[in-house]
């Protein structure tokens, strides 16, 4: 497990450097890991159902189409804007302007040229998000319409809001576009359930998606019911994580720090999963999964990478995590695709055509060996065709072995 370990220390002294300045924060120590790694996977046991892709999604009777589409890289997220009405305390980023719609990067401030993305690389999900959608209402409906008309019939759409400015007005005409799903930030309005049980018989499919907020879990258990009765089907729990924008405040709760890819809350977890237990021993029929920080790192990211590769490059050989693998007996490389909006920043001479419009696109090298001995040409080749059960010792094949495989295991740090 060298390598792994060696890796797990990387991220926490990055985290560490990252967050120099806030010296109080509590990171999770070897002596608390145990203990951590304990209950989670006591709770996990005792889950009836196994969690879905590759085990980073725990859940509880069932998930919405959206999150299927989601977990198996067939979605695309429409940043509507970057401006939102709420000031919820654990929000990732400041929210405060007014930006183009948006996603991965390319602007799209035409909904035709958006629909023409979506169908050029065959996503079968879309949804809406911010900031907050419903700030700019109309600009959100035109887009719902114009997918509807030109997009694919089953094209399943969903919508993301804290549901400040939802009335019956705004969804009943969402509805007459045939939005899908609408998930419910109910941490930005105090935890009321009016907008939801109006959303209840207009919009098909009503979620509540919340961070999982560790000192609000009993009031979160105690709604479960409530949530049902309002006409809730999916209950979408969120890892709490640490950033820049949300330090100060996540600092005054105490909460204990895992170092992953991004400095991830602890006891956000452990409430997370205790939610899920304490409705199974309820008999609750709501559908209730914890969508961790290690899901959407892996298998969102994946998924892009492989329909945008898999479209630009068929030929390619692509790999489970979504990189491109280049493999000639005694060397071996990984790569990934990044499209851009063509433009003198990004006058980049690999070209792709949408429906008439520009795209630039350019192949990046994220790992690159050459001269491989024989052994290790042998054991490439293993790692290639077989997963191992546990990541390899060796450095190198640690590095190939997180390029051809999304990891199906929390990992947390091991040394301070």
């Amino acid at each position: 497990m060298e390598a792994k370990y060696q890796w797990l220390n990387s991220l926490l002294t990055n985290n560490k450097n990252e967050f120099a300045q806030f010296p109080e924060i509590k990171w999770l120590n070897p002596y608390m890991t145990d203990d951590h790694v304990g209950r989670r996977n006591n709770l996990l046991n005792e889950i009836d159902e196994t969690p879905l892709f590759k085990s980073t999604k725990p859940f509880l009777n069932h998930i919405s189409k959206g999150c299927r589409i989601c977990g198996e890289g067939k979605w695309s997220c429409l940043f509507i804007t970057n401006k939102c009405n709420a000031n919820c305390f654990y929000c990732p980023a400041p929210q405060k302007h007014d930006e183009p719609p948006s996603t991965q990067g390319l602007e799209f401030t035409n909904p035709y040229d958006y629909a023409d993305y979506i169908n050029h690389f065959g996503f079968e999900g879309v949804s809406f998000s911010g900031g907050e959608p419903l700030l700019y209402f109309e600009r959100t409906l035109e887009y719902l319409k114009v997918l509807r008309r030109e997009c694919r019939p089953d094209l399943y759409i969903w919508m993301y809001t804290n549901g400040i400015l939802a009335d019956k007005e705004k969804l009943t005409a969402l509805a007459k576009e045939n939005l899908n799903e609408i998930r419910f930030d109910i941490g930005a309005t105090g935890f009321s359930l009016e907008k939801v049980r109006i959303a209840k018989g207009i919009i098909p499919v009503v979620t509540i998606e919340i961070p999982s907020v560790p000192e609000e879990k009993e009031r979160i258990i105690a709604m479960l019911p409530q949530m049902r009765d309002a006409g809730v089907t999916n209950l979408n729990l969120h890892h709490l994580r640490l950033t820049h924008h949300n330090v100060t405040q996540l600092i005054k709760r105490d909460y204990t720090i895992i170092s992953a890819e991004r400095p991830l809350v602890a006891e956000s977890e452990i409430a997370a999963l205790e939610i899920i237990h304490q409705a199974q021993q309820s008999g609750l029929e709501i559908g209730i999964n914890y969508c961790s920080f290690h899901y959407k790192n892996r298998f969102q990211k994946a998924g892009y990478r492989q329909i945008i590769t898999r479209t630009i490059m068929p030929e390619a050989a692509i790999t489970e995590n979504g990189y491109i693998r280049e493999y000639h007996h005694d060397a071996i490389a990984y790569k990934h695709v990044k499209l851009f909006p063509k433009s003198p920043e990004h006058n980049s001479d690999r070209n792709i055509l949408i429906n008439g419009k520009k795209y630039a696109y350019e192949v990046l090298t994220i790992l690159s060996e050459e001269h491989l001995t024989a052994d290790y040409q042998k054991q490439i080749e293993e790692l290639i065709n077989t997963e191992p059960g546990t990541p390899p010792e060796d450095l190198l094949l640690f590095r190939i072995w997180q390029c051809e495989y999304i990891e199906s295991i929390f990992f947390l740090p091991l040394e301070d």
